[in-house]
């Protein structure tokens, strides 16, 4: 609740507010920082409890945290928010700027619903089964249903891909403009199926084989095929044996990881990774090749321009250009 306040006002916030919280049998704490107002705790008996911050700008937060996952214990907290809306109304009669009220945050939850996003800000899918979440050596995966997304695998916390994104695999892949027929193509990563790949971990190939389908298809049932192989291996000695033997490809597509959000490269060691791929994949790409890979949020200026400076500071000279695509699960634009 925002409006303008004084010292008086403060405390007058604090006298209104009060009964509403006695009310619900909540023992009281308050704490009185003269010129900065007041912080007010509300406990109750069963462990739920209050805090009533009042500044005087203006601010008046209100935060609950219950223990009451069912119905009646939302209606409840509803029904308090509600009074302490009438009672600031009554008070200022109807001089508020701005009421807000956000949704309530499960913590603790069988299921984890909260996944950030690139630039930061909390998401909560519609998650509703875990469908597997196991540990590998190299990372936790997991994959979730979301009711919109359908299946969505998650990597160490970082959303990756979901049964949705038919746009992200388009867009890494030159969105329909390239003909592959007949080509010679290196994927690197592409766990959730993906010609010839190179993924480092097996369990991540499991995974989506058996809960991704509609991502990957069959190709994953078996790791070799007539124009395919799959190779379980880390791809930099990879990209060095095939540099070593002069293998060219037409087609190199990065699918290993988002462009880093640090932009300090001395500091962070993926800028490190990065530029050490950039440079093996220009090694085996033919003259005339491509290379395909992820950005990262549009957002996130300073780390995408970085990258294209990474760019001019390849042993060979190279040329460029970008597209931006909307990855539903992402709920982000991504060039």
């Amino acid at each position: 609740i925002l409006r303008d306040l004084f010292h008086t006002d403060c405390n007058a916030v604090l006298k209104a507010l009060q009964p509403i919280f006695q009310e619900q049998g909540m023992t009281e704490t308050v704490h009185n920082w003269e010129d900065h107002g007041y912080l007010v705790t509300y406990i109750k008996k069963n462990g739920s409890f209050a805090n009533l911050r009042i500044h005087p700008h203006g601010l008046v937060l209100v935060d609950l945290q219950s223990y009451n996952d069912h119905m009646k214990g939302r209606e409840e907290v509803d029904q308090l928010l509600n009074k302490v809306e009438e009672r600031m109304k009554e008070l200022f009669h109807g001089n508020i700027k701005r009421v807000k009220r956000l949704p309530a945050i499960l913590r603790g939850g069988v299921i984890d619903r909260y996944w950030p996003t690139a630039d930061g800000r909390l998401v909560e899918y519609d998650i509703d089964e875990v469908v597997y979440d196991e540990d590998s050596p190299f990372q936790n995966i997991k994959i979730l249903h979301s009711k919109q997304f359908g299946n969505i695998l998650i990597l160490s916390g970082d959303v990756n891909l979901a049964e949705s994104d038919l746009a992200y695999t388009q867009a890494i892949m030159g969105s329909g403009k390239e003909d592959y027929t007949g080509k010679e193509v290196l994927i690197l990563g592409g766990g959730d199926g993906g010609i010839l790949s190179s993924n480092i971990d097996q369990m991540v190939i499991d995974g989506c084989k058996k809960h991704m389908r509609k991502t990957c298809g069959d190709v994953l049932d078996n790791l070799k095929g007539e124009c395919y192989q799959v190779l379980i291996e880390d791809c930099i000695p990879v990209l060095k044996r095939y540099a070593k033997e002069g293998r060219m490809f037409d087609y190199v597509i990065n699918d290993l990881t988002a462009v880093p959000i640090s932009t300090s490269p001395e500091e962070d060691s993926t800028w490190e990774f990065l530029r050490l791929i950039l440079d093996l994949s220009m090694k085996v790409l033919k003259q005339d090749g491509k290379y395909f890979t992820q950005g990262n949020c549009i957002n996130l200026t300073d780390a995408l321009t970085l990258y294209e400076e990474q760019l001019s500071r390849l042993y060979c000279p190279v040329e460029f250009s970008k597209e931006t695509v909307c990855v539903p699960s992402y709920m982000e634009l991504y060039p």
